[in-house]
């Protein structure tokens, strides 16, 4: 493993540091935008219980379809080229939403936007890992704080845009943030084409990491904590205000209002958990910890949802820590730049395939059991397996070396 001494953040790398941040602001803007404003939507596009938790799949389907074919993409095309091509189908699906007249064009332009949001996720570590090897953690946390204020922001604006302007502004209005996002890379590319200053590169891995990922305990740990991170996380964006409009009796724009609390605990996560994950000796204490914050949140709103339900929400939203956790460890795991796209996407497309199925079996049991308990019982047991991958995540080994691949 090449050593990689610290430089000035901002030496050469402007650019990329403000790409990397503007692409994190748009990667769940589509994902909590919808579900606040279902109701105003089905006025004019009918939402059955069902179409919504399809809708509430679509993303991290989409993102576990993208997460095996970016790395494949970025190996003939260039990081810098497939991230641009994701950012033009994120505006573009921002725009087909806002301007649906039926179930079928809304799922088209969700199915649009989610692609780039997925091969975005897969992205952002490997080009943190490319631009800042120097600044893992550092660079980790940033992103990952622009990404919990994506997902805050959206229920905190959708229900007043949607009643100012119409539900269809406030679907669309988020293709300008895509639009801004693309000048950065557009930028570099232009510049790197004209000028002498060479690329910054990263090591390279023998294609044989993306093809034996399968068999490696590090990548298979990695990638149950993010699927539990995921699937809990997209059955309560799918789910939570729909939840507490039934078990709360709080009002829809309340609700909007949890929603966004809950987002909002990705923040501290995203400031704090990068950087003990990169200082911690064992890091599987953290995979604990959410957990359990998932195991009270949910006991919580079961047993008393009307009572104290904006902490039954903040511990519900503190289990996702395991999020920022697993972006640190794709770099932290990985000695290549290879290496770290090839464990980008394995951990993303197992973790979403799972998570896919959480806004489902949600839905199915709401509708089997008429209540919300055995849906939050399912969520639990989810929580409870994850602890299985800490001992595995706990040991400092890296994907390369359990591979037997040189570097």
């Amino acid at each position: 493993m090449i050593d990689n001494p610290a430089k000035a953040l901002w030496a050469g790398r402007t650019l990329a540091l403000l790409g990397i941040i503007l692409v994190a602001a748009n990667l769940r803007t589509a994902v909590a935008a919808l579900s606040p404003i279902v109701s105003d939507i089905t006025v004019d596009v009918p939402l059955s219980s069902s179409a919504v938790g399809v809708l509430g799949m679509l993303p991290p389907i989409c993102f576990a379809v993208f997460g095996i074919f970016t790395p494949r993409f970025t190996r003939k095309f260039g990081l810098e080229s497939v991230l641009i091509v994701s950012l033009i189908a994120i505006g573009l699906g921002h725009l087909i939403r806002g301007t649906s007249g039926s179930l079928a064009v809304l799922l088209i332009g969700s199915v649009v936007t989610f692609a780039g949001l997925g091969a975005g996720n897969v992205l952002l570590p490997p080009l943190v890992k490319k631009y800042f090897p120097d600044r893992v953690g550092l660079i980790t946390s940033l992103y990952a704080t622009v990404l919990s204020f994506s997902t805050l922001v959206p229920p905190l604006v959708a229900v007043p845009v949607a009643e100012s302007a119409g539900w269809r502004v406030s679907l669309g209005m988020w293709s300008v943030l895509a639009l801004i996002a693309l000048v950065p890379w557009i930028t570099m590319i232009m510049r790197h084409r004209t000028s002498s200053v060479p690329t910054p590169t990263a090591d390279d891995a023998e294609p044989r990491v993306l093809g034996n990922i399968w068999r490696s305990s590090i990548a298979w740990a990695i990638a149950i904590v993010f699927a539990a991170s995921a699937l809990n996380a997209y059955a309560m964006f799918a789910w939570l205000p729909q939840l507490l409009m039934q078990t709360a009796d709080v009002t829809p724009a309340q609700a909007g209002l949890l929603l966004s609390l809950y987002a909002a605990m990705g923040t501290p996560c995203a400031l704090i958990i990068p950087i003990l994950t990169s200082r911690m000796r064992n890091v599987g204490i953290l995979v604990y910890v959410g957990a359990v914050c998932f195991v009270l949140g949910y006991l919580g709103l079961i047993l008393v949802p009307a009572t104290l339900t904006w902490l039954w929400v903040v511990l519900a939203g503190l289990g996702p820590l395991l999020f920022p956790l697993v972006l640190v460890l794709i770099n932290l795991r990985t000695r290549t730049h290879d290496g770290s796209v090839a464990l980008s996407g394995f951990a993303q497309s197992v973790g979403y395939s799972i998570g896919a199925l959480g806004p489902l079996v949600v839905a199915l049991l709401h509708e089997v059991t008429g209540g919300w308990t055995w849906p939050l019982i399912f969520l639990i047991v989810t929580a409870l397996v994850v602890a299985i991958a800490g001992a595995i995540i706990s040991r400092p080994h890296m994907l390369e070396d359990e591979l037997h691949i040189p570097t």
